[in-house]
């Protein structure tokens, strides 16, 4: 990643950022007894366990902690409380597989195949299994590695987390599924374990989690560190809450009838019925961070917390503007939350900006292992950040979509919006991106544009 020529001191991003964590309805109920981030002087004992819980296309401010009026989740204000929230973080695009290559190899999506696609919805592309990831590095340090949920880098027979570095996967290999049939877009059946067909016709995310807490407490007994990728489906559409077997009765019929879009469930859903799925996921993450404390590891894992990217239709973004599969902060800012006890104190907040690349360079940097030369990363580890307070150089986040781009430099951002106008906005003083500065600073928006056209040069072209 490009480092700025010339750079701002680093307080004046947080003082400046530290703004967007509070406008809105509601201010976040943690910020009250929430302190700026400083690392602390302990050290691990051992490497960490990694426990990676990637929500899916849940908003920025879905989350109690985060702002919203509506939607209680203790379990994740919990662990926000326990270690680190960011207000600033950033998904590594704008919808689900993008994001997931993104994370998965520490690169801009844009540089393999399989990361145009924006995003997968066949078999004609996928993460290819001689591509470096976070799972195959991990695996080659020593660590065991295990996916539980949705994957969404392809489908077999080339393509499954089995073959790109993950010992052990349980779950689902597209984008969206109704929850209890497990009927993927295509009508599909789409449950496994490892490369094989596994029956259950529960409510997924419960599934999931039973499977997520089996495995947390059985590790428990190994001494080999681990990985665990949990990647719940929930609060996709379709918008379906444990016990709604009517609902999705309804929707399996449209599928086998051919209706292309009945997972989509255009006209289903409701804020009543999205607060329940965010709250199953909040109690469902409760139970596997339960299963850690009372197995004996929660000292020793590093917790990380996210959403694939931003959400839609019923998610509660403010202040944010946009929503998934937009450049604009609602489709690609994130609530994102990191707890390690064994290193970092709780009750903070890091208004530093991050995005997915970083934190598989700083999972790595933290479990002892090397990203491959053959192979570099574009995300700047924060290790130095979280353990011994070194300060993030500024650098630019870089994001491309079809028909859009953005670049954020400190608190500038440059967007190109499905229109192919311009714009630059301060998010320091606008985080809803509403006062264009484009004709104030046109200096300004050359350099961006300039800087985002340079990366753009290296990566792959989109197929026509």
């Amino acid at each position: 990643m490009s480092l700025l020529p010339t750079r701002r001191a680093f307080g004046g991003l947080l003082g400046a950022a530290a703004s967007a964590t509070t406008l809105g309805a509601a201010a976040p109920r943690a910020a009250a007894a929430e302190r700026p981030f400083q690392a602390t002087t302990r050290r691990p004992s051992r490497r960490p366990n990694i426990l990676v819980i990637l929500a899916d296309d849940l908003g920025w401010a879905d989350l109690s902690c985060y702002g919203s009026p509506h939607i209680h989740t203790p379990n994740l204000d919990r662990l926000a409380r326990d270690g680190v929230r960011f207000t600033q973080a950033y998904a590594g695009s704008a919808t689900c597989s993008p994001t997931r290559f993104a994370l998965y190899t520490g690169r801009y999506p844009g540089r393999t195949e399989g990361g145009l696609a924006e995003p997968i919805a066949d078999q004609s592309v996928g993460l290819a299994p001689d591509h470096p990831t976070l799972a195959s590095l991990l695996r080659d340090a020593g660590y065991d590695t295990a996916l539980i949920g949705k994957w969404h880098c392809g489908y077999l027979p080339d393509y499954s987390p089995t073959k790109s570095g993950w010992n052990t996967f349980f779950g689902n290999l597209g984008g969206a599924l109704e929850y209890y049939s497990k009927l993927g877009l295509g009508g599909e059946y789409d449950l496994y374990e490892g490369d094989a067909t596994y029956h259950d016709l529960r409510y997924y995310t419960r599934v999931l989690t039973e499977r997520a807490v089996e495995h947390v407490t059985t590790r428990a007994e190994e001494d080999t560190p681990w990985l665990l990728n949990l990647n719940f489906t929930t609060p996709h559409w379709p918008w379906i809450a444990e016990g709604d077997e009517d609902a999705a009765a309804e929707i399996v019929r449209r599928i086998r009838n051919g209706e292309r879009r009945a997972l989509f469930h255009d006209d289903g859903g409701s804020l009543e019925k999205y607060t329940e799925m965010v709250q199953d996921l909040d109690r469902s993450v409760g139970e596997v961070l339960a299963a850690l404390r009372s197995s004996g590891q929660e000292r020793d894992t590093l917790v990380f917390f996210a959403s694939d990217n931003g959400g839609e239709r019923w998610s509660y973004q403010w202040p944010l503007s946009g929503e998934k599969a937009s450049l604009q902060e609602g489709g690609i800012r994130v609530p994102q939350i990191v707890r390690w006890p064994a290193v970092l104190d709780g009750r903070q907040v890091s208004h530093v900006p991050t995005y997915s690349p970083d934190w598989t360079a700083t999972l790595l940097e933290l479990a002892g292992a090397r990203p491959a030369a053959s192979h570099p990363l574009d995300g700047h580890s924060l290790a130095g950040y979280l353990r011994h307070g070194e300060e993030v150089p500024e650098r630019d986040l870089f994001w491309r979509v079809r028909g859009e781009r953005a670049l954020r430099r400190g608190d500038w951002k440059y967007h190109r919006d499905q229109d192919g106008a311009d714009h630059l906005f301060d998010l320091g003083e606008d985080p809803r991106e509403q006062a264009d500065k484009a004709a104030v600073r046109p200096e300004l928006l050359d350099e961006l544009r300039t800087a985002w056209e340079t990366t753009d040069a290296e990566l792959l072209p989109y197929p026509d």
